[in-house]
């Protein structure tokens, strides 16, 4: 599993949610446009302190950017494919 993709999914789908758009969430954030779009994109590796404050502007907890979602549960109950 990509935690990077992972946080990203659970970040864009709940950013949207909370009905707040790339350039509402930067403005209220601190954050740049540029570095959310990166980050819902599976680019960024957010620290621990990043993710806390990106849950912070959403109203949820840190943890709720981790979790796996439907994608993440499918990869684990799919047998790896070898190359």
């Amino acid at each position: 599993m990509d935690m990077r993709k992972l946080v990203g999914r659970n970040f864009a789908r709940l950013r949207k949610q909370k009905r707040f758009t790339q350039e509402k969430f930067a403005e209220k954030s601190g954050f740049t446009q540029q570095y959310i779009s990166d980050l819902e994109r599976g680019r960024r590796n957010p620290t621990v302190v990043t993710l806390f404050e990106l849950a912070s502007t959403l109203g949820i907890s840190h943890v709720d950017l981790v979790l796996p979602d439907e994608e993440a549960r499918n990869e684990r109950s799919t047998p790896a494919k070898r190359k």
